[in-house]
């Protein structure tokens, strides 16, 4: 169970690291739009749409690498005074309420809407550019994949931490700074006073 729990777990947080490049291009590109509409003047079709669906594209792709690494928002004021043992119980039934009911509505109707928008060969509104979208819609059925998967690792991992009252170790990956400064020893420089 630990190493599908791992597998899968590896999976999000590598797709999550590939659609982090998202970032980079929607940086280059807005740079890119900016000099070429205020300094040249001379804006460009395509800058728009190409950054509306980087922009989607990450948000919708970085959804299984956030419930991977429980960067998800979560109101736990409550939650974390509970035992290990009776978190994994509430957060199991809330995937089974909640979270998959959700997430096989993403699946299924991005799947409608990701058929259509081939069969019509949709292209982009927006713009003179008429960019085609049919690929970037095509991420709404694979994001809604993605999550149930990551959220059957998660039940796992709920499951595990019902049995043993502990939870199982993540992946480790980036981490925020003031995570990485809370984690730090505390030392005192010498003359500080401290």
């Amino acid at each position: 169970m630990i190493k599908l729990i791992y597998a899968i777990e590896g999976l999000s947080v590598w797709v999550g690291r590939a659609f982090g490049w998202c970032i980079l291009i929607l940086t280059l590109s807005v740079s890119y739009e900016v000099f070429v509409r205020y300094v040249l003047n001379a804006p460009t079709v395509w800058a728009f749409d190409m950054m509306v669906q980087m922009y989607g594209a990450l948000l919708l792709m970085a959804g299984p690498y956030a419930l991977a690494q429980d960067s998800h928002v979560r109101g736990d004021v409550v939650y974390r005074l509970f035992p290990v043992r009776w978190q994994a119980r509430i957060d199991f039934v809330l995937y089974i309420l909640f979270f998959f009911p959700g997430m096989l509505a993403l699946f299924w109707y991005g799947a409608e809407i990701a058929a259509d928008s081939w069969r019509y060969k949709e292209v982009s509104w927006n713009s003179p550019a008429r960019i085609q979208i049919y690929f970037f819609k095509t991420l709404i059925p694979i994001a809604g994949f993605l999550l149930m998967l990551q959220g059957f690792s998660e039940m796992l991992r709920c499951w595990r931490a019902m049995k043993t009252g502990v939870w199982m170790p993540r992946l480790d990956d980036v981490k925020e700074t003031e995570d990485i400064l809370a984690e730090a020893p505390f030392t005192a420089k010498p003359g500080s006073g401290a």
